[in-house]
């Protein structure tokens, strides 16, 4: 596999490093957007040559790759318990901070279909694993599996919806609370911190229910 990971770092050029062409690529899809990111543009923000630009990265996927992580490596790795126990407190904290780096960066809602390759997602994702098998999941995969499909498609969900006119779902739902009760009662709060955490601890208690079911530990740990 061919990937901007799979490559040998190559040496600063004029001055240019690996590390400031990420943190300019970040800067400009903040400001802007993935659309507007072209190789072209990058190299005029860097103030340098679109040869130069290119002795470090081949394409602009190696760019969207290497900004991507970059948001992975704003994710501080929670202190993981000695003994496996109260797995739940540092996975929480792991989720948390996944979820606010992402909602930083709304542009990488829309790139998350991207093989996560790089160093610090896969260090972010490796502590998820070694702590849910540490904590007794013979299987971490799927509760990993679980984990990072809410924290996706929440913030896929959040970045969407912000970003269009809510006012006019919401209206929407009310002329028809005859026919969507319970959504024009209940699917228009948005407190998207609070109902988050909410869904996070649904999963979280599940996934303790489940793993004391299995090894036939009694208690909830926490």
């Amino acid at each position: 596999m061919d990937t901007v990971w799979s490559r040998p770092p190559r040496a600063p050029r004029q001055t240019l490093t690996l590390d400031r062409i990420v943190a300019e690529a970040v800067a400009l899809l903040d400001e802007e957007g993935v659309g507007r990111l072209t190789m072209r543009r990058l190299a005029e923000r860097l103030e340098t040559g679109s040869t130069t630009l290119y002795w470090h990265v081949k394409s602009k996927d190696d760019v969207l790759d290497l900004a991507l992580d970059a948001v992975f490596g704003e994710v501080r790795l929670p202190a993981r318990p000695a003994d496996g126990s109260g797995w739940q407190a540092p996975v929480r904290e792991l989720i948390g901070g996944w979820r606010a780096a992402l909602l930083r960066h709304p542009w990488s809602a829309t790139i998350l279909d991207r093989p996560l390759m790089g160093p610090n997602a896969l260090e972010r994702t490796e502590f998820l694993y070694a702590t849910l098998a540490a904590a007794g999941f013979a299987a971490p995969k799927p509760a990993a599996y679980s984990l990072s499909n809410y924290v996706m498609g929440s913030v896929v969900m959040q970045v969407t919806w912000q970003e269009r006119d809510r006012e006019d779902t919401g209206e929407f739902l009310r002329e028809r609370a005859g026919r969507y009760p319970a959504l024009a009662e209940h699917g228009l709060d948005h407190a998207w911190d609070a109902t988050f955490d909410e869904g996070l601890g649904y999963l979280l208690e599940g996934m303790e229910h489940s793993r004391q079911r299995r090894s036939g530990s009694p208690g909830v740990q926490g």
